[in-house]
Formats: structure tokens, sequence, C-alpha cells
């Protein structure tokens, strides 16, 4: 299964049978007209592990990725925030005094 993004993902460029299937940077571009006529094809190489870019006028509009690699981005994007991770951490109720260091000030001259 295939899922149309509206952003574009970085993805680890690994096929399914763990070998490399495209640079990273590099997915393939098509102009709309083209992913339309072609539409199997697109999905076959997103479905092997290789992003597929699609332009309308010109300018990136989605890129289609497997449904796989989709989720795995989903659920980076769902983590917890650093505000959770702290108030979960066994060191939540550590109590300390912030002593500040006094310096003298320089006078300036404007």
């Amino acid at each position: 299964m295939t899922t149309l993004v509206t952003h574009s993902l970085e993805v680890p460029g690994v096929s399914r049978s763990g070998s490399t299937a495209y640079p990273p940077h590099k997915p393939r571009v098509w102009k709309l007209a083209e992913a339309k006529a072609k539409f199997s094809e697109v999905v076959r190489l997103a479905a092997e592990g290789q992003p597929q870019r699609v332009t309308v006028h010109g300018r990136d509009a989605v890129v289609v990725v497997a449904a796989t690699d989709f989720e795995r981005c989903r659920a980076r994007g769902q983590s917890a925030s650093l505000h959770e991770l702290l108030s979960q951490s066994p060191l939540n109720r550590l109590e300390f005094e912030a002593e500040g260091v006094k310096s003298p000030v320089r006078g300036v001259e404007f």
C-alpha cells in the first residue's frame, strides 16, 4: 500500500531486500500528467522504497512513499516532548539553588 504525502519526507534509501535503492537526496521527479499516466509505475517504485516526487506547474506538490516509510516517519513525529520526557525523569523532583556569578559591568560610551 502506498500513501500520497503533501510534504517532503526524507526516508532511508533502503529497499525491502536491504540494499540501497536510491540516493535519499534524489527521488525521481514526475510532472503531474506523467505521474497520472504511469501511476502504477509510480506506486511500484514507491513501494520498493524509492520516494517519487510529483510536481504541479514546476513546483513540488507531493511525494509518494511506501506506507511503511510514511508510518515510520509519522511515528517519529509523535514522540514525547522535551517537557514530557523531563517530567518522567527520576530526577524530576530534584531541587537545587541556582547561584549566578556576579562580575563587574564596564562602562560603555554611546
